[in-house]
Order: structure tokens, then sequence, then C-alpha cells
């Protein structure tokens, strides 16, 4: 489970098999630790991050400052699953 970054007491990661095939980028945000029913953020061929789901249950208020900081480093999280995935697809 590669670490990408934390936010305050949530981690934003990846899972290290992410399906055959690979899955678009995406990443996974829990508190605490990594959990298999995390919330799941799509990252755009833009730079935009968006909700798949809510299943960590971040509240609203923090949720939208967390995609703020996902956006704005969403060129790390891209490098980062080219190294870790070597390829990239996009949900949108």
């Amino acid at each position: 489970m590669p670490q990408i970054f934390r936010i305050g007491s949530y981690l934003v990661y990846f899972w290290s098999n992410e399906n055959d095939p690979l899955e678009p980028v995406h990443v996974h945000i829990s508190e605490g630790r990594a959990s298999a029913n995390a919330t799941k953020i799509w990252i755009t061929s833009t730079g935009k991050a968006l909700v798949c789901n809510n299943n960590s249950k971040i509240p609203q208020k923090e949720l939208r400052r967390m995609i703020r900081i996902i956006e704005a480093n969403s060129d790390l999280i891209l490098d980062k699953w080219y190294t870790q995935f070597g390829e990239i697809r996009y949900y949108l």
C-alpha cells in the first residue's frame, strides 16, 4: 500500500494491486490506516479530483479541503502512480 501523503489524520494512498486491467488513476483516503472500504477519489486528465465514493464518511467540509489538496498535488500523484504501475489511464 504505497502512501502518497497525509492530510492531518488522513492517509492518502494507492492499493498495491489496482486490478487487471489497471483502473484509472485514483487515490484512497482513510483515517488512521489503510482500509479496503476507504473513500475513493478519481484524478482526471486535467488534474481535477472527483469523488467516486465516500465510504470513509469524511465530513463534507473536510472532504472538500482534501479534494483541493489532491488537485494541487495531482502532478505528484500522477508521477507516483506511473512509478508504481507503469501506465496511466484516466476516468475522464
